[in-house]
């Protein structure tokens, strides 16, 4: 019997989630896990983001007992709680989602460099973005510094097939579930009382509901800000509650209803991955930095610390760049 743990980071839905269709696919059970990692919390842990994320987390329980299956919980670092889950189901594989940020980056080549050891197997695979970073570069370059060229061929790039929900998700007997914590519980104070709900469900509903109504006036109003006319749904594509692509494919389907209030609502969501392919490309580079981007002979190069310098890179194309920055749906926080 095959047994495949499903580590979820910034993935936690069933709609085209890739590592868990496939583990559903290849293995005979599956544990779906999700790491408290203190790392992170100390760093990024605020109580609004972390509520949503419970949110998230316990909708994602939910639906993954109505197919059979549930969610096993842990706390502390991401490498060895994988690696203790995977012994207490005799797993010999583990499925993740493959992601662009520093923290990420570690994250996999740590918990590779476990696996090994221990004659596990590491899937990754694509689903934090609509097209993966390093998939699209101009001619000379492993990447594109200026958005509008990358804009036009990732509009044109053919598009993996959106993964299906498993029908049944079989958990390991031999592991706990563990318990989902509360705000307390992880050292946070109370969440804003007009914090939107989090999880998959909930997203799928909004969406839904912009996709019907409010993307129809996107391109005329979503730089109006007093109209408050933008989608609101950034949370649920950084926290993975939405696939990116399936957001994309749905918008795209009311092209030509609705004026061209989608595809400004696309190409929104294409600067989340032009920021994604930067922060790949430029993890511990030198990359321009000057205020005169793009000016003959005026660009500088510098040392910089490694998380500095993607966000350098990011705003020296954003500089070189007609378009503004999208103030709807593209998120960048650590995964």
């Amino acid at each position: 019997m095959s047994t495949a743990v499903v580590l979820f980071t910034r993935d936690l839905r069933l709609h085209d989630q890739p590592a868990l269709a496939a583990a559903a696919r290849e293995t005979d059970e599956i544990v779906p896990l999700f790491v408290f990692d203190p790392a992170v919390l100390e760093r990024f842990g605020v109580p609004n983001r972390v509520a949503f994320l419970l949110d998230a987390l316990g909708d994602l329980r939910t639906s993954l007992a109505a197919r059979g299956g549930a969610l096993a919980l842990r706390r502390g670092d991401v490498v060895e709680q994988t690696l203790a889950v995977a012994a207490e189901a005799r797993a010999n594989s583990v499925f993740l989602s493959d992601d662009v940020s520093a923290y990420a980056r570690s994250r996999e080549r740590r918990l590779r460099a476990a696996c090994e050891k221990q004659r596990i197997e590491l899937r990754p695979f694509p689903g934090v973005t609509v097209v993966p970073p390093g998939d699209l570069a101009p001619a000379g370059s492993d990447h594109y510094r200026v958005f509008t060229p990358y804009w036009r061929q990732w509009r044109s790039e053919p598009r993996r097939d959106r993964a299906r929900v498993p029908d049944r998700l079989p958990f390991s007997q031999g592991v706990a579930p563990g318990d989902l914590p509360a705000l307390a519980e992880l050292g946070l104070g109370a969440a804003s009382l007009d914090l939107p709900q989090g999880g998959e469900t909930e997203g799928r509903r909004r969406l839904a509901r912009w996709l019907a109504r409010g993307v129809l006036d996107y391109g005329r109003l979503h730089d109006d800000l007093a109209s408050d006319a933008t989608s609101r749904l950034s949370p649920y594509l950084h926290f993975g509650c939405l696939s990116p692509l399936e957001v994309v494919e749905r918008a795209l389907a009311r092209d030509g209803l609705d004026g061209n209030g989608a595809e400004q609502f696309v190409r929104q969501l294409c600067w989340r991955d032009f920021y994604a392919q930067l922060l790949s490309a430029n993890r511990g580079r030198r990359v321009r930095t000057s205020r005169r981007a793009g000016a003959r002979g005026g660009t500088t190069r510098r040392p910089s610390p490694p998380g500095r310098r993607a966000v350098l890179a990011i705003r020296w194309s954003m500089r070189a760049c007609a378009s503004s920055c999208a103030r709807d749906s593209c998120t960048t926080a650590p995964g």
